[in-house]
């Protein structure tokens, strides 16, 4: 028996929201003119989404005085700081993160009281103690469960994850190791009119993903993985904590700066995981652009993104979580066998790759 990933199990909060919705809400947010709110429109409708979830419900309201969350002023003053927004976290990522575990062990013959480590990732809420600590609680696991947290590490986070569960698993071969991933990234909407504004809230939505890691005759094989840091585009995805949530800087470049970063390591790749060889990808979908010039680096096929591209358009790109909602896809897709090549990427700019085996 090797390492693998034995099961993936999803959650998201309330009910998926039109990207057509949300378009409205930010121009109204972003106090737009008539040209402007055309060109943000517009923006909605070519970024490849048609739907994300969210834990605030404020998203989907036209009317100011139906808001729970946002002030009921048309000027969203005064706008929400960081500890509003951390207090939502505190109180709606345990229970996606059950939900999302729940759902992962009831694929497999586990108990959750078999786990014997947990591993929470998030870039989006931190708070002490922690949503893991809850989670054990809800779960009614034991308290000698270990339990480590990844946190504010961004979109390729997830792989961070499943590298220690890896670790964890080959040091001790009886471990069961629990890895949850919540992000909440429609608590951070920034409405000050600034491109990286824009980009992260046309991008974003909310939901938790959960993988079960243990020493199995089947599942998805875990492989080998690589890490890499492009230091050129350094200034070009960041993540901190401002005083009014966290605040994401993102450029337009990005999609340029990952496709020439992935031709200077394409030989890496061929020596690391015989890329010539692999027929599948696992692309974290970022962006419809990301998606777009990965697959040109490759020189793969539309289909190569078809689940990638299916989870953008459902639900957005969740952070660190979303590359689990790919994979499960790919789990349950009978006509893919074989290596499946996974890839994350996130601030440094980082980039995450993961081999494993169908």
């Amino acid at each position: 028996m090797t390492n693998r990933i034995i099961s993936i199990g999803l959650a998201n909060p309330g009910k998926p929201i039109d990207q057509s919705v949300i378009a409205g809400f930010m121009q109204r947010a972003h106090q737009l003119d008539e040209g402007e709110a055309r060109k943000l429109g517009f923006l909605y409708r070519k970024s490849g989404i048609s739907s994300r979830y969210s834990v605030l419900s404020d998203f989907e309201k036209s009317d100011p005085e139906e808001f729970t969350f946002f002030p009921k002023t048309k000027n969203f003053e005064p706008f929400p700081g960081t500890k509003a927004r951390m207090e939502v976290f505190r109180q709606t990522a345990p229970q996606l993160c059950e939900d999302a575990v729940k759902n992962c062990l009831a694929k497999t013959e586990i108990k959750a009281s078999e786990i014997t480590h947990l591993i929470l990732v998030s870039c989006t809420g931190m708070v002490a103690p922690g949503v893991e600590l809850d989670l054990m609680k809800r779960l009614e696991l034991d308290g000698s469960v270990e339990r480590y947290c990844v946190h504010f590490m961004g979109c390729y986070a997830a792989f961070t994850g499943l590298k220690l569960a890896d670790k964890i698993v080959s040091a001790e071969p009886d471990a069961k190791v629990m890895l949850v991933s919540i992000e909440l990234c429609t608590l951070h909407f920034q409405k000050e009119y600034v491109e990286d504004n824009v980009l992260a809230n046309s991008l974003f939505g909310d939901g938790a993903a959960a993988a079960l890691v243990m020493k199995s005759a089947s599942g998805l094989k875990i492989k080998s993985y690589l890490s890499q840091v492009l230091r050129e585009g350094e200034g070009d995805m960041a993540w901190g904590i401002g005083d009014f949530g966290f605040e994401m800087r993102l450029s337009k470049y990005i999609p340029t700066l990952l496709d020439q970063g992935i031709q200077q390591l394409k030989e890496k790749f061929e020596e690391k995981f015989k890329l010539s060889t692999v027929d599948n990808f696992a692309i974290h979908p970022g962006g419809k652009q990301i998606l777009q010039k990965v697959q040109e680096a490759f020189d793969l096929p539309e289909s190569a993104n078809a689940h990638a591209m299916q989870v953008l358009n459902q639900f957005g790109n969740m952070s660190s979580a979303t590359i689990l909602f790919v994979l499960e896809r790919m789990v349950h897709d009978d006509e893919i066998q074989g290596e499946i090549l996974a890839m994350g990427f996130g601030p440094g700019l980082t980039l995450e790759t993961l081999l494993l085996e169908k």
